[in-house]
């Protein structure tokens, strides 16, 4: 039987290592049915029940609905009992706080179940949805038993707080703050969010462990990914070039451990107390290379030199 953590102070309890499902289904960003296909997500999800993982997370916005159709009938053909986490996106002129409802309601009925298990506010638009109006309609889903635990996303730390201070007025914990963490963006370190995560007893869900697919390995400044992904930030030709001698620090730990460095590099997020990654896959084969880092327990040393080699991303953004 696996370690187990809990989400936060809510009643679940996962592997503490989630799996990302925007690729699943993404034509725009991600290139679904060009670079990878259905048969390519059927081997993801299969490698990731394989290795006893159970949290997939997904949202209405991927895709626009379509990821979370290919996730629910990838959950119900698995008959195995797994979490799922989905997201609400404020979008502007949507309908505000009371819109959630009917969100939810496509989201429960594309995902083919009767309760959420995380079910997340994608970002902070209190414009759109005021934070304490958003939460009180979230509170009112737990309530009604059509979702199990609440989570944000992108929420900096004084969002958080009041998020937090909202669902507790209603009896219910704010289980999961969903940000970017990694070796190459350790903002949540110096912004507040990781701090405030711990004080209020969150679970810091990490999202782009593998600075979508940089820490891998896979790419250089002569050898970037196709399409949007390349336009990203973190493969600028000068991003790529000051993060080799990471990638080198992650192969020098994969190899003492047997594994790939994109289990290192999600390993490095497990030695955080209170941080559980999320780890996307378009493969089987990605998605075997990523569990293998529940299995790594990285030294202190070990720690300490990817530390010291990603200080100069230890800045807040």
């Amino acid at each position: 039987m696996r370690f187990r953590v809990a989400l936060g102070r809510s009643s679940l309890e996962i592997v503490p290592l989630a799996v990302g499902c925007w690729a699943w289904g993404d034509q725009e960003y991600w290139g679904y049915e060009k670079g990878h296909g259905p048969r390519d997500v059927v081997d993801a999800f299969d490698a990731c029940l394989d290795a006893g993982l159970e949290l997939f997370d997904t949202a209405e916005a991927y895709a626009w609905g379509k990821g979370e159709r290919i996730l629910g009938s990838l959950a119900r053909r698995s008959g195995r009992a797994l979490a799922i986490a989905t997201k609400y996106a404020p979008l502007a002129g949507r309908g505000g706080a009371a819109a959630i409802r009917k969100g939810l309601a496509g989201s429960l009925k594309r995902l083919g179940v009767e309760r959420i298990d995380l079910y997340q506010l994608h970002w902070a638009d209190t414009d759109e949805a005021p934070i304490a109006a958003a939460m009180d309609v979230f509170a009112d889903a737990v309530h009604a038993g059509h979702v199990r635990a609440v989570g944000v996303s992108n929420f900096r730390a004084s969002e958080m707080r009041e998020a937090h201070a909202a669902l507790a007025r209603r009896g219910v914990p704010l289980a999961t703050n969903q940000v970017h963490y990694s070796l190459l963006h350790r903002s949540p370190e110096v912004d507040g969010v990781l701090e405030a995560c711990r004080e209020l007893d969150v679970t810091l869900l990490a999202y782009s462990p593998l600075e979508q697919g940089l820490l891998t390995g896979t790419y250089t400044a002569a050898s970037l990914p196709s399409g949007k992904r390349a336009e990203a930030v973190w493969f600028s030709a000068s991003n790529v070039a000051a993060a080799q001698p990471v990638i080198e620090a992650l192969r020098t730990s994969a190899d003492a451990h047997g594994v790939e460095p994109a289990a290192v590099a999600i390993a490095w997020l497990l030695a955080k107390p209170g941080v559980v990654p999320i780890a996307g896959a378009k493969t089987g084969v990605q998605a075997a290379q990523n569990a293998k880092a529940v299995d790594v327990t990285l030294s202190q040393a070990e720690v300490a030199r990817l530390d010291a080699a990603t200080e100069p991303w230890r800045v807040a953004r």
